[in-house]
């Protein structure tokens, strides 16, 4: 078989084998293979004949549906790279992203058309309907496809940016379908899997459920935000729809497994889940394992500019609730490297920053080469040819087991009377103590205190009592403030920018 170069290729087979499958599935449509690719094409075809989008961003204003599913295909198919956008995400941050990215049209669907109507004079306004209904261009496709290289965007992400402005990550088509295949392999994943979809299709997490379903040739049902609000509702309608296999971010697994919904309603099919985007806590694997026997984890890092994850580890042993969950090692093609600040690597069992080489960096940040030199540097290890390394900021640790434990991010290395302290490691303490939902460290730097941020059912006295059971006095959080609720950033994870403006700023 000769080796793929266009994302395309994987639902061009999967509706070829099984044309009327169910692919994707949403509370109103459900799309057969069949059926996106004929849809796929139509827009496609539509787009590159009312606009210029050849090598160009095009954006889709994304909401939780099967079409939305169809219209990112059928950008590829124009030849360009879709950037997804929240259809309710607030007006003024996408003409912020606009205004870096200028996209060559705005695809919307019929129900987003009040959103995309203020939208006019940023550029051509594409209605998916009827570009689904346009009838393909063969030829036109063709000619498209063979100026599109594996080097080329698949899709443009844009997450927050340390400076208020938005980031556009450039992901090409070789990093995606290396990670797709490798995580078909590793993951155990075919095509009877039935994934149950929780990440939204603007969260780079999403490309596991999209990718793995084009791929295998599987079902994903794509299920609603406010299911994820009633665990119960949510378990209820994975037992009934047969869910296999999820790829949910870690809060969203933790969420269900502190809600104590599993201990009524385990739905039965589950057999795999992966996990990424927070540290994961062995005490929420604990739960959903006592109450689905058998039910596999892997824990998944990685950071948006590494193509989703760059490192994995499957969890063949029971872990301590106390016990740190190691991210493993290196996906396929990747490596990771732990280096100091003067980027030398550090010996095994010393902290180091992870930097990441291999297939699945992204090309940079789209229209920002300051950001994309500063993030993404020469391998200070090899001085004889270009080698790209990007820097992640997060701070590891790799033990005399051979595997990766993640510490924290780089500011979350703090020095708290006299020590070196990594946030992380409390943090895991913190959610080994029953009844804690969610919690947070930071650090107040100019009192030289640690606060605690949490969701959960002890007061802060109880807390700060198991918590002395736990670590040493000087890593022992100073204030302890309860919330009944963490804040979540657009993409699951905690918003720690937003904890800091309310207990450090605030205080300023």
């Amino acid at each position: 078989m000769s080796m793929r170069k266009n994302v395309l290729e994987y639902l061009e087979s999967s509706a070829r084998m099984h044309a009327d499958k169910p692919a994707f599935c949403d509370e109103n449509r459900v799309f057969t293979f069949g059926e996106l690719l004929k849809a796929a094409q139509g827009l496609g075809t539509h787009l590159a004949k009312t606009v210029d989008t050849l090598h160009k961003p095009v954006a889709v204003l994304i909401g939780r549906t099967a079409e939305s599913v169809a219209a990112m295909q059928g950008v590829l198919y124009a030849g360009g790279c879709y950037v997804p956008i929240d259809d309710h995400m607030p007006e003024a941050r996408i003409r912020r992203i606009f205004e870096q990215v200028h996209p060559a049209a705005i695809v919307y669907a019929e129900g987003n058309r009040k959103q995309a109507e203020p939208l006019a004079n940023c550029a051509p306004l594409i209605s998916m309907d009827e570009g689904f209904a346009a009838p393909a261009d063969a030829n036109l496709l063709q000619s498209i496809r063979e100026s599109v290289l594996d080097i080329d965007p698949v899709y443009l992400l844009f997450t927050s940016g340390s400076t208020g402005a938005p980031k556009g990550i450039v992901i090409p088509h070789r990093a995606v379908i290396d990670f797709t295949d490798w995580m078909s392999e590793f993951c155990g994943y075919t095509e009877h899997d039935i994934f149950g979809n929780q990440a939204p299709f603007y969260f780079d997490l999403s490309c596991k459920d999209l990718y793995q379903t084009l791929s295998l040739g599987a079902t994903c049902h794509i299920f609603s935000k406010k299911l994820f609000t009633f665990p119960m509702l949510l378990l209820k309608e994975m037992e009934r729809v047969g869910v296999t296999a999820i790829n949910w971010a870690t809060s969203a697994f933790h969420f269900v497994a502190s809600s104590g919904a599993l201990s009524k309603c385990a739905p039965p099919t589950l057999r795999k889940a992966a996990l990424g985007g927070e540290a994961l806590q062995a005490r929420y694997v604990n739960a959903w394992k006592a109450a689905i026997p058998g039910l596999a984890v892997v824990n998944m890092y990685g950071p948006t500019e590494t193509t989703v994850d760059c490192a994995a580890f499957h969890l063949t042993r029971d872990y301590r609730d106390d016990e740190a969950i190691p991210i493993g090692k290196a996906c396929r093609n990747m490596q990771i490297m732990l280096l100091d600040k003067d980027g030398n690597p550090v010996p095994d069992g010393e902290a180091g920053e992870i930097c990441v080489r291999g297939s699945g960096l992204a090309s940079g940040y789209f229209g920002n080469w300051e950001k994309t030199n500063e993030c993404f540097i020469q391998n200070p290890t090899n001085p004889y040819f270009r080698d790209i390394l990007y820097r992640t900021g997060d701070i590891a640790v790799k033990k005399d087991d051979g595997l990766l434990y993640f510490l924290s991010r780089q500011d979350g290395q703090i020095k708290h009377m006299g020590y070196r302290i990594e946030l992380g490691e409390i943090e895991t303490a913190l959610h080994s103590v029953d009844g804690i939902a969610a919690a947070a460290c930071l650090f107040d730097r100019s009192r030289d205190r640690i606060v605690c941020i949490y969701e959960g059912e002890p007061d802060a006295a109880a807390l700060a009592r198991a918590m002395r059971r736990l670590v040493p006095k000087y890593m022992l959080p100073n204030i302890y403030e309860k919330l009944d609720a963490l804040p979540m950033n657009a993409n699951g994870k905690i918003d720690r920018v937003k904890l800091k403006e309310q207990f450090i700023h605030a205080e300023d």
